[in-house]
């Protein structure tokens, strides 16, 4: 067998983790490598391994982390295909058991571009923008692995207007997972101690309903029908070669938010309309860091649970081809994109599908992160309360 670091991006410098099922199987934790998974129970006798999540695994901490990479790592130096199961035999599921949820605003060129849009009159920044990165929390029971079919959300739109949202958005993310806890009342330590791996994140938005019922708490039903994740979770110890300094930082932020080591990463994400690819937005430029989100999320005293989720916000570029929304790309459906074979889009049509994938320097050439995607069904909610209705 080979290794399949360069030509997949799924090599031994890579092994992310997930959860995969055979037919009449109950799911369990595997590492991928190439087109296949590795059986972890099977391949190395350990029945944490065998849970449907990899929250038992994460809950064990950094050293058990790095020993575990060590012991696959060799295992699949030594060139055995025992336990090595291919892809197309099974089936992924969610990898992660998620406790909390919390979604970022991180990128200064999507937070702009939405403060022009929105507010031509004023400064594109609030003021506290620069001076804390700006975030909510969402709904962790509706986070689902990537190919799970996302129905158009229905909402209000307006005064008295209810319906299927028409301005159905994505917003291409990077999430952060993490394994060990913290205790209620204390700050989080050093990101690498708690922070077990990076994910792919499209948290899909429902512009118009949002847009309506936003003020002033922030974002609700408009964002909460669907967040999709990658069913690979790339190890930190991965990304080592991924790591940069984040941008220059004007005001200088306050102590608790001052890096003390770099945890900008240096990822190339794209972001697929229908099969074609519509943008490429830039992960290394975005203003917060990871590791400054994870400090002001428990900089008052929450706690971290195994299993909690925080993702970036939105990924754009300085560039119009950078920009990892729908509604930056059209411009708030002023400017539709347009497509190869000859359709437009402003925002989302039922039957669409959303692909996202990223690419990262790794030791020995680069690596992928897999991919999160998922295909728009039309809404539910107006029929069904339709014939409820009628049947009344």
């Amino acid at each position: 067998m080979t290794d399949a670091t360069g030509a997949s991006g799924f090599g031994t410098d890579h092994l992310p983790y997930g959860v995969f099922s055979r037919e009449g199987e109950a799911p369990r934790v595997g590492v991928r490598f190439g087109d296949q998974v590795l059986d972890l129970a099977a391949a190395l006798g350990d029945e944490v391994f065998a849970a449907p999540s990899l929250n038992p695994f994460m809950a064990r901490g950094r050293a058990a982390w790095g020993e575990t990479r060590g012991r696959v790592r060799d295992l699949l130096a030594a060139g055995s295909a025992e336990h090595l199961v291919p892809l197309t035999e099974v089936r992924m599921h969610l990898p992660v058991e998620v406790a909390d949820y919390v979604d970022y605003y991180c990128s200064l060129e999507h937070a702009s571009n939405m403060g022009r849009m929105f507010r031509p009159q004023d400064e594109p920044l609030k003021p506290n923008w620069r001076h804390l990165p700006v975030g909510y929390h969402g709904r962790s029971g509706t986070i689902v692995v990537s190919g799970t079919p996302v129905v158009r959300p229905c909402g209000q739109r307006g005064a008295g207007v209810f319906g299927p949202s028409a301005r159905l958005d994505i917003e291409a993310e990077v999430g952060f997972v993490i394994g060990t806890p913290s205790a209620l009342g204390t700050p989080a330590g050093a990101f690498e101690e708690h922070v077990f791996g990076v994910t792919l994140v499209n948290d899909w938005s429902a512009r118009d309903i949002q847009a309506w019922e936003y003020v002033p708490l922030g974002p609700y039903l408009g964002k909460s029908f669907a967040t999709s994740i990658s069913p690979w979770i790339t190890p930190l110890e991965a990304l080592e070669a991924a790591r940069v300094a984040g941008p220059e930082q004007d005001p200088a932020p306050l102590d608790y938010l001052r890096r003390d080591t770099h945890w900008g990463l240096d990822l190339l994400l794209a972001v697929e309309l229908n099969g074609e690819v519509v943008s490429r937005p830039p992960y290394r430029g975005m203003y917060w860091t990871a590791d400054q989100m994870l400090a002001h999320m428990t900089v008052n005293g929450a706690s971290l649970r195994t299993g909690d989720l925080f993702a970036s916000g939105t990924v754009s570029g300085s560039g119009p081809g950078e920009r990892g929304s729908l509604i930056e790309l059209s411009w708030n459906g002023s400017e539709p994109l347009k497509l190869a074979d000859g359709e437009t889009r402003s925002f989302l049509e039922d039957g669409d599908t959303v692909t996202i994938t990223a690419t990262a320097p790794g030791p020995n050439g680069p690596i992928s992160l897999g991919e999160v995607s998922g295909t728009i069904r039309p809404a539910r909610n107006v029929t069904q309360r339709a014939q409820s209705m009628t049947e009344r």
